[in-house]
């Protein structure tokens, strides 16, 4: 498939830092397209002193740009937005040829990501304080709030576009500086926004992306005294050492790690919507999303009639390289996820589970897995307890509601979750037992800028994007002003 770009100068290959492309001799990093297996770009890495310009750099940009009136900032938001949409295929290009999902995908996540640079600026216009009843009648009590400080970005490869503006946007709205640093995967992605932040207004300084190794980048993060908060997207796993390491300078931390999501299917559901939304839900980026449906449970009277339609469904979608139009699965990011996915059906299908479609690699290329549906599946396998972050559909049976709920809950994480009924009652009972941090009922997509995206439990805690998504990125001051009565 042919790669072309508009504008080519968003093919950035060296870190931001400071308003300016770095140069110089050093290490480079391989871009690997993994629908083909070539390199399509090498990026310049830069190191901890690199991280550490970057972070001075952005408590310098910052006296300034918190300074700003919102308004001022929304207008430079605004027109960070208005460029992701100009050059909405140039950036969805670069995302398919560095992550591989179909480009179709990639103009929809150019958009998911451009629409937080419209609402958070909007947002930074309302971000009002309290004057709250006085103790006495000589003083009153103001609360204003203000930038927490500057922030620490750590960005994962499967959105590599919107993880970026889901949290610069507000952080940039609130008045913080930022430092980005995107998955090594996919630094293009990363690299083309903060281009187009420039060419958008903002100063430099304010926004930088530093590319290189987590070893040396991630501690001049979570050591620095003056980065403020961090926010990260990515494993629980990972999530947990960034806290530990956050809390030696006591930042605040805002953590959207794994998930494990059940999807439910209700024997009075529309089996046509619930097959639908299971799809969308379960094979988006070839399965590898947080929210993505981890587990789907069906109840015993429509669980045959649901399964045939489920595998009709999928064995219509078409896998090829992401820049084919024709493309419905790319591959996967690397060949350690197909190695990854292929042990995790290996170990349910020897555990009883049944391939009912797909189930092994794809002759396209090493980076590619065949959409599967296993049946027959029981709380013990290894892909009921695991998120699978792969083209990998399970399937459960279960006899009523309660055992419904009973399964859905029983697994640490608890980011997103789905059900399909009619049932008004049924609709608010299973809602509220649901213990995730997001609920979709009757849809398998869920994500929006206006609503509010994190879970519970071992899914981490924040959220982002909606008016609540702003708050993270904001300090409350309490003023006592007294003596009025003199």
């Amino acid at each position: 498939m042919s790669f072309q770009l508009s504008d080519s100068a968003l093919l950035r290959n060296a870190s931001f830092i400071d308003g300016v492309w770095q140069e110089g001799e050093g290490h480079k990093l391989p871009v690997v397209n993994p629908a083909t297996g070539a390199v399509v770009a090498e990026v310049l890495t830069t190191d901890r002193k690199g991280t550490e310009k970057a972070i001075a750099a952005a408590e310098v940009a910052m006296t300034a740009w918190k300074a700003q009136p919102a308004k001022q900032r929304a207008q430079v938001l605004r027109r960070w937005f208005e460029l992701m949409m100009t050059h909405q295929e140039d950036l969805a290009q670069i995302m398919t040829i560095e992550q591989g999902k179909a480009i179709a995908e990639s103009r929809g996540e150019v958009a998911y990501g451009a629409a937080f640079m419209e609402w958070f600026g909007e947002q930074a216009k309302r971000i009002d304080g309290d004057v709250i009843p006085a103790p006495s009648a000589d003083k009153r009590v103001v609360c204003i709030k203000q930038p927490v400080g500057v922030v620490a970005a750590i960005t994962p490869w499967n959105f590599p576009n919107a993880m970026i503006a889901r949290k610069a946007a507000p952080a940039l709205a609130a008045g913080c500086s930022i430092v980005i640093k995107p998955a090594s995967e996919t630094p293009l992605s990363a690299l083309a926004m903060a281009e187009l932040a420039h060419r958008a207004g903002v100063p430099p300084g304010v926004v930088n992306v530093v590319v290189g190794a987590s070893s040396a980048i991630g501690p001049a993060l979570t050591e620095s005294p003056v980065v403020r908060k961090l926010t990260f997207t990515g494993s629980t796993d990972v999530g947990r050492q960034l806290e530990q390491a956050c809390a030696q300078t006591l930042k605040r931390t805002s953590m959207e790690l794994g998930g494990n999501a059940p999807f439910i299917v209700f024997d009075d559901a529309d089996l046509d919507a619930a097959v639908a939304g299971a799809l969308v839900s379960k094979y988006r980026n070839s399965g590898q999303t947080c929210v993505c449906t981890n587990r789907i449970l069906v109840q015993e009277g429509v669980y045959e009639e649901f399964v045939d339609r489920l595998v009709a469904a999928t064995a219509a979608l078409k896998m090829g390289d992401g820049l084919d139009p024709n493309t419905d699965q790319g591959p996967l990011v690397n060949e350690g996820a197909v190695d990854d996915v292929e042990r995790l059906v290996a170990l349910s299908t020897a555990a009883g589970a049944t391939v009912a479609l797909g189930g092994a690699r794809s002759d396209l290329g090493p980076c590619f897995y065949q959409p599967t549906i296993l049946t027959d599946v029981t709380p013990d396998m290894a892909v009921f307890r695991n998120e699978i972050f792969g083209p990998v559909a399970p399937v459960t049976v279960f006899h009523d509601e309660s055992e419904a709920i009973a399964l859905a809950n029983d697994t640490e994480f608890g980011l997103a979750a789905y059900f399909y009924t009619r049932d008004i009652g049924r609709v608010w009972r299973v809602a509220e037992a649901l213990d995730y941090g997001m609920v979709g009922i009757n849809e398998g997509i869920i994500s929006n800028e206006m609503a509010p995206f994190g879970g519970v439990k071992w899914s981490g805690s924040g959220r982002e994007g909606s008016k609540y998504g702003i708050e993270d990125y904001l300090d409350i001051k309490y003023i006592l002003m007294g003596g009025l009565d003199r």
